[in-house]
C-alpha cells in the first residue's frame, strides 16, 4: 500500500475512531467491514473496502461513487466531441 492511501485511510478513520473513542483499532475495522457487508474474515479486509465505505458511509443510496463520478458525461454531445477530440 502506498503512503497516500494509509494517509487517506488514517484521515477517513479518525472521526470514525473519535465517535467511538471506547473501542481499538481492530474493533471499529471489525464494525466498518460489517456495515459493508464483508463476511468474510477480518484479515481478508482490504483498504480499498475501508476507503470506498468511509468515503460512502453519510452519502444518499443512490450516490455514484467517487471516482467513477469524475468519469460521468452528463451531455451527450460533450462527450460525443471529446471523444472525437474536439473539446
Amino acid at each position: 500500500m502506498s503512503c497516500h492511501r494509509i494517509n487517506e485511510l488514517i484521515e477517513l478513520l479518525t472521526p470514525e475512531w473519535q465517535k467511538q473513542g471506547h473501542l481499538n483499532l481492530v474493533q471499529i475495522i471489525e464494525t466498518l467491514a460489517v456495515e459493508a457487508g464483508h463476511k468474510a474474515p477480518l484479515n481478508e479486509v482490504t483498504d480499498d473496502l475501508l476507503i470506498y465505505h468511509l468515503k460512502m458511509k453519510n452519502e444518499a443510496p443512490d450516490a455514484m461513487i467517487p471516482g467513477i463520478a469524475k468519469d460521468v458525461e452528463v451531455d451527450f454531445k460533450e462527450a460525443l466531441l471529446k471523444a472525437r477530440g474536439f473539446k
